[in-house]
């Protein structure tokens, strides 16, 4: 059982690979386009229906660049679409949301402190709130809002603040943030799916059946690509918070993510006038400066935290009680302890360290079958933890705590054992 749970955690961090390069395509083309688009020149000479045009270098080759607003006189032999880029980071982030939040959901995903629910039921929050934040926000593009583009973009900013508030109702800190980001980038993705891409195949169609394409998809699509352009920003921030728990470790994060949001506008109307040679606006850095330290004072304010005696109160789960009866657990929590609790602490005192690493308390028993899982990966199979070995861990330490992993291991299915 303890090889399958080898092979799961591989599997987990091959997918993140795969969701880390999909992204970096999709961010990368999203980047190139938008300047290219706000960078394009009307100069004399260019083809019928031509908007613009530009010049660029690069790889020591020079490239000549026209965009139709509509679409070309006669459809090109050769037409290069760009979808899948936002196809496949969707699909391996969704596939990764399965793998780290939904099967290890004991640890990860429900916040048992702000909410008793089964793991079942936060699994079908999770999905359902991404499929309904989309509708919602789809209805909101497809009503006459659209002719307002500000005043959608402020509605789509409550939203999404919203949405924050909601999952931290629910969720650990590491899933609200997770999840505010996932739901960003479904809106995204279903933003290409749904509307950007289709618009442009009516748009192709019409042309080689011999029609004038309709302006009004371009339009529709142009929408859309904009504020895909402004949410990317904060989609990166949200992913990589789990790594910080001075990010999602506070009861604040979800303010924490709406002051993000509005730092992935003022960063991006930064670099959109200047691609658009329409200015130099400075005043967008001091705003991103003050936005940013208002995430950091954010971040000291108290965090969400089981005290002690309610951390030894709590009633285990069926596959922590497997943990903490399991043989060799009464030696794992004299080692645990002592070597980790000087960072994994309520109140931390290792010199530099205010806040437990990634929100993991190893002081109490309830802590240690808690996080079972994860001790037995950092610090049996591998040595990633204690960092550098400063708390002088012994070998046959590390090997006592992959005897009682796998002593519990040996009667627990698979999906239980890996989480």
């Amino acid at each position: 059982m303890q090889d399958l749970l080898i092979i799961w955690d591989w599997l987990e961090f091959a997918v993140r690979w795969l969701h880390v390069i999909t992204a970096i395509a999709w961010i990368g083309s999203s980047f190139y386009f938008i300047a290219l688009d706000l960078g394009l020149r009307k100069t004399p000479n260019l083809p019928v229906g031509a908007h613009g045009e530009e010049w660029q270098v690069h790889g020591g080759g020079f490239y000549h660049v026209q965009k139709y607003l509509v679409a070309p006189e006669n459809m090109p032999d050769h037409l290069t679409w760009f979808k899948w880029e936002s196809y496949s980071t969707w699909l391996s982030g969704a596939a990764l949301l399965m793998i780290v939040y939904w099967a290890g959901g004991e640890l990860y995903l429900i916040d048992a402190s702000k909410a008793d629910l089964a793991l079942w039921q936060g699994i079908l929050i999770s999905a359902l709130s991404l499929t309904v934040g989309w509708i919602v926000y789809d209805r909101l593009c497809k009503s006459g809002l659209a002719e307002n583009p500000t005043v959608l973009m402020v509605l789509l900013f409550v939203l999404l603040v919203a949405m924050g508030y909601g999952y931290n109702q629910i969720f650990t800190g590491r899933a609200v943030m997770l999840h505010l980001g996932a739901f960003t980038a479904t809106i995204m993705t279903a933003n290409v799916f749904f509307i950007i891409m289709p618009n442009q195949r009516i748009v192709v169609k019409d042309l080689q059946e011999g029609r004038t394409p309709d302006a009004k998809y371009g339009k529709i699509a142009k929408l859309r690509s904009t504020h895909n352009n402004y949410l990317t920003l904060p989609v990166v921030f949200l992913m990589l918070s789990n790594h910080y728990p001075l990010a999602f470790g506070t009861e604040y994060n979800w303010v924490i993510a709406a002051l993000v949001f509005l730092m992935g506008v003022t960063i991006r109307h930064y670099f959109n006038t200047r691609h658009a040679r329409a200015g130099n606006p400075t005043w967008t850095w001091l705003a991103t400066v003050i936005l940013f330290l208002l995430v950091m004072w954010i971040s000291t304010l108290p965090l969400r935290q089981d005290t002690y005696e309610e951390s030894e109160a709590r009633e285990l789960t069926k596959t922590e009680q497997v943990f903490a009866s399991a043989e060799g657990f009464e030696d794992i929590t004299s080692i645990v302890p002592g070597r980790c609790a000087m960072c994994h602490a309520r109140e931390p005192f290792y010199d530099g360290i205010r806040r437990a690493p990634k929100g993991i308390l190893l002081e109490t028993p309830a802590d240690i079958a808690h996080a079972a899982r994860l001790i037995y990966l950092q610090s049996g199979v591998s040595t990633a933890m204690p960092p550098a070995n400063v708390s002088y861990m012994e070998e046959d330490e590390r090997r006592a705590i992959i005897n009682w992993y796998r002593n519990a291991a040996k009667d627990l299915p698979f999906r239980i054992s890996a989480n």
